[in-house]
């Protein structure tokens, strides 16, 4: 063996070596799973609680107080317009004693004394109104001959704007002393205990179903007391407590999915109304939440809902973005990066760091707004030990698809 083929064979040999502690120490590129930024569409939704409640309720209460029959209603019992409920009869006035009466009647007699001089009173002022028009006639008369001068006519006429005054005030005090007169007799017109109080029936103001029958038996009651309440059930709406950081994206007429309410299928309904004020209660983990009422109004056919009523516990999934056509990224590729989002998109085999701005997202997609273009590939769940520009291995991924919502819970 010649110099020559000994040097190329210690070569080979060295290369060889060479090789070998290359792919000891050199890194293997790091295979990651991918996924592919794409247009389409984004909805992002929020569930909750939820209870129906009727829209309108009436209450039948007592005009006045009386003694009322027992009702015969139950609750769930169909009522017309007009019909009669119950029947109240009015509590008359008591009897009088002999003491009483006769204080009754003196305030009766002072309160025609005091009638009898308010009607003096006024006739004692039309009495001066008169002359001080005469004299306002004839100060008027000297003036415009230039006899007397213009400080007599106003004297005059102010004599006759005061005494004009004094007779609408004492006309007023006449009117006055005649309501206490009627007063002061309306007690007196009692004391023979023969009262001509008739029956009034309450009828029902509406058509509908009694809710809640409040006075079950009959008896003596007061003014105002509420007997039976009424609404029609079928007319109901969805009350939605969400969070206020949920509520402020929820706009009128977004749709509204009523979910577990007990029949096979989901109800439909739509936001009517944002409560322009959020209350505060306790989560089941004890912390303190601000939240706000949603009101939607069901839609399609009443008889879909059953026999769902007033108070009912439902569950409604309430849409807060309906994007058709958006740049999207799988969630599982984002992650924390400071204060912003980011994700490790992959180029020329390699992890490239890159800062994103989101708009809205869900549990499955993000709505990308600037940091990567359409068709960019990138890492999805991202190891611990990716860095950026680290040499990776990428395999296609299964990219979710469907939109989960999020949770208000």
């Amino acid at each position: 063996m010649n110099l020559w083929t000994r040097r190329s064979l210690w070569t080979l040999a060295g290369l060889a070596g060479l090789g070998a502690l290359a792919r000891v120490f050199v890194p293997r590129p790091l295979p990651v799973e991918t996924g592919t930024l794409a247009r389409g569409p984004l909805r992002v939704e929020v569930e909750a609680e939820g209870q129906t409640r009727v829209k309108h309720r009436y209450v039948v209460s007592a005009p006045v107080g009386g003694v009322i029959s027992r009702p015969e209603q139950r609750p769930g019992d169909l009522v017309r317009w007009g019909e009669a409920l119950v029947t109240l009869t009015p509590i008359e006035p008591p009897l009088l004693d002999g003491r009483t009466q006769a204080q009754a009647d003196a305030q009766v007699r002072v309160a025609s004394a005091a009638r009898a001089q308010a009607e003096a009173q006024v006739d004692l002022v039309r009495t001066t109104l008169a002359f001080a028009q005469k004299e306002l006639d004839r100060e008027r008369m000297l003036t415009d001959r230039g006899a007397a001068p213009t400080a007599g006519l106003e004297a005059a006429e102010l004599r006759v704007h005061t005494a004009e005054q004094q007779l609408a005030a004492a006309r007023m005090g006449v009117t006055a002393a005649r309501f206490q007169e009627d007063a002061a007799t309306a007690a007196t017109s009692r004391a023979t205990g023969r009262g001509t109080n008739a029956r009034v029936a309450l009828r029902a103001p509406v058509d509908g179903r009694v809710l809640r029958v409040l006075v079950t038996d009959g008896g003596v009651i007061t003014a105002g007391t509420p007997i039976l309440e009424l609404a029609d059930p079928t007319d109901l709406e969805v009350v939605v407590e969400l969070l206020s950081t949920d509520a402020v994206a929820v706009r009128p007429g977004a749709p509204v999915s009523v979910l577990r309410w007990g029949g096979p299928a989901a109800l439909t309904a739509a936001v009517r109304s944002v409560e322009p004020i959020a209350t505060t209660k306790l989560s089941t983990l004890g912390v303190e939440e601000q939240r706000v009422r949603v009101i939607a109004d069901f839609e399609g056919d009443p008889n879909l809902r059953g026999q769902l009523g007033d108070g009912y516990r439902v569950d409604a999934r309430v849409v807060l973005a309906d994007l058709p056509d958006v740049l999207r990224i799988p969630m599982a590729a984002l992650f924390r990066s400071g204060d912003q989002w980011a994700t490790f998109a992959v180029r020329d085999r390699r992890a490239i760091l890159s800062r994103l701005k989101l708009g809205q997202r869900n549990e499955t997609w993000a709505e990308v707004v600037s940091g990567l273009e359409e068709g960019a590939r990138v890492v999805l769940r991202p190891v611990d030990r990716l860095e950026d520009g680290a040499r990776v291995e990428p395999r296609p991924g299964a990219e979710a698809q469907g939109t989960p919502r999020t949770s208000s819970e």
